[in-house]
């Protein structure tokens, strides 16, 4: 009986199965969707919750920081105005005032008693500038947050902040009907508490509980719901999947088994055909100086011309090619090609870069190493004018040996960016560990730039590491004129993207490449004339 006869039997006998039990098949897949869903939305409201507190608690510190260097640390009556002025500017502050070493109130604005109760613990020479904690009232569940701020004279400013600073109602209506959410400070105090329902009438197996904590205060938001309201998102499939459930199992598993088996063999051989008639090439993508308008080099970019002359993208193709390990011989075709069409390109233009991507296998021994030296070694392009990109989407098998290999094409002269910074696996460790020379900003944050701020904050952070580093960096992706505009203005001055270019065939990048460095030369000459 044949290899190809035994796999179609197994998966016949695999659908027999399922069609047995659809039910329970049904039943098993459709609820472990629910609860995954449902305890993917928990986080997510959770993460709202402890997002809002957190922004609450900053913008009291800042009101209070504020304060002091306004001078307003006294209960005088100009410093009470001050301080009811800044009642006034922050909407979820009740009151704001001063303690003295004991924690007992001076003043509060607007006017309240002062009963010469401790509102907090008295004062510690090592305590924290920033101290955090609960008033004593409570209300439906919730209590008045109290942030204070040591002004180191034994005496402290206070706000007061209201739970409404934090009464949001994240999640979707499914949930939100049967969800209990809170959010503690502290010592596990209730500072902000809503919805809910009969626990004791629960086993803890059938409640969803979700908790997430701040990463800078002593704050935590939980939130729980019945597993019942989860399960509630796929109870109009069920029934459907299990009339179903029997057929499609027979239908699918026999024909995925079938045409997963056969076409595997026939697109390793059509692979393998394919490299040996080089239909694999090279397209460049310019990097631009966004400063200047001058052209910086390109980033080479895979492309299969397949025989009938149609382009296949690298994201049908590359996944196989990098499982199989036909990539590497792809990427020294790639390198051999780059050499071939703009070789003399880049011989008369020594400032132009050329980068080539590799992947995480080509880090696991030094035949990359060889390669380069093989193929740039006496060839017109210099090491000086090559970038080698690693990306990090896909980890490091070995970061040691990375980081050797990489500190040896270093030495040759030529630089190593970092691609798809922010979206991958490596992260920081990557450029603590392995000599990043350049970073490349991820398309995915460049899109969101003057529409999402945490991703223009984020932008400016890799730009402000990559200084602090003393790394490049190159914007990719740039599409629009606001984006070129934004990264001036953070500090970005190379990018590539649809906005310069697509990535182009050889002969077209020569051209441009010359068209570009001609009005620069141009320039030059005219300035030198003037």
């Amino acid at each position: 009986m044949t290899r190809r006869y035994m796999i179609f039997i197994r998966a016949v006998c695999v659908a027999l199965m399922l069609a047995l039990a659809p039910l329970v098949a049904a039943n098993f897949v459709l609820d472990n969707y629910a609860i995954t869903n449902a305890r993917t939305e928990l986080d997510a409201m959770a993460r709202r919750y402890v997002m809002r507190g957190e922004f609450a608690i900053n913008d009291a510190v800042t009101t209070l920081q504020r304060l002091e260097r306004s001078s307003a640390t006294s209960c005088s009556r100009e410093d009470r105005q001050m301080l009811l002025a800044a009642v006034g500017q922050l909407g979820f502050l009740q009151r704001i005032g001063l303690v003295d070493r004991n924690g007992v109130r001076m003043c509060v604005v607007p006017d309240g008693q002062i009963n010469g109760e401790a509102i907090l613990p008295a004062a510690k020479q090592d305590a924290p500038l920033v101290g955090i904690g609960v008033m004593g009232v409570q209300f439906l569940g919730t209590h008045v947050a109290i942030v204070s701020w040591d002004l180191m004279n034994s005496t402290r400013l206070f706000a007061e902040i209201s739970p409404a600073a934090v009464s949001i109602d994240p999640g979707p209506e499914y949930l939100r009907a049967f969800r209990r959410a809170e959010l503690r400070l502290g010592n596990d105090v209730p500072w902000f508490s809503t919805g809910g329902f009969s626990s004791e009438l629960l086993e803890s197996d059938e409640i969803l509980t979700v908790e997430v904590r701040s990463d800078r205060y002593p704050l935590k938001s939980i939130i729980a719901v019945p597993r019942s309201a989860a399960i509630s998102l796929v109870a109009g499939l069920k029934m459907m999947v299990a009339v179903v459930c029997a057929g499609l199992a027979i239908i699918f598993i026999a024909i995925g088994v079938w045409f997963s088996w056969r076409p595997d063999r026939d697109a390793d051989d059509e692979f393998a055909a394919a490299i040996r008639r080089k239909e694999f090439i090279p397209y460049y993508q310019p990097v631009m100086d966004i400063e200047t308008g001058s052209l910086r080099g390109c980033e080479v970019l895979m492309r299969w011309r397949n025989r009938d002359g149609s382009l296949i993208p690298p994201a049908q193709f590359m996944p196989y090619a990098e499982s199989t390990g036909h990539i590497f011989e792809m990427t020294r075709i790639m390198m051999r090609e780059t050499v071939r069409e703009v070789g003399p390109l880049y011989a008369e233009n020594p400032d132009l870069k050329l980068s080539v991507n590799l992947f995480a296998g080509h880090f696991n021994d030094r035949r990359i190493i060889d390669d380069i030296k093989e193929i740039y070694g006496n060839s017109a392009i210099a090491y000086q004018q090559l970038v080698v990109e690693v990306t990090e989407r896909m980890p490091l098998e070995d970061l040691e040996l990375a980081r050797k290999l990489i500190a040896e094409i270093q030495a040759l002269g030529v630089r190593v960016a970092l691609d798809d910074v922010g979206t991958g696996h490596g992260g920081m460790a990557y450029l603590q560990k392995l000599g990043i020379d350049i970073i490349k900003i991820d398309k995915m944050f460049i899109d969101a730039i003057g529409t999402d701020d945490s991703s223009t904050t984020i932008v400016d952070s890799m730009v402000e590491l990559a200084d602090n580093l003393g790394m490049g960096i190159i914007a990719e992706g740039v599409e629009k004129v606001e984006q070129v505009e934004r990264l001036r203005e953070l500090g970005v001055t190379a990018a590539q993207g649809y906005l310069f270019a697509p990535p182009l065939p050889g002969k077209l990048y020569i051209e441009l490449a010359q068209a570009l460095t001609g009005e620069r030369d141009a320039a030059g000459d005219s300035a030198e004339a003037a």
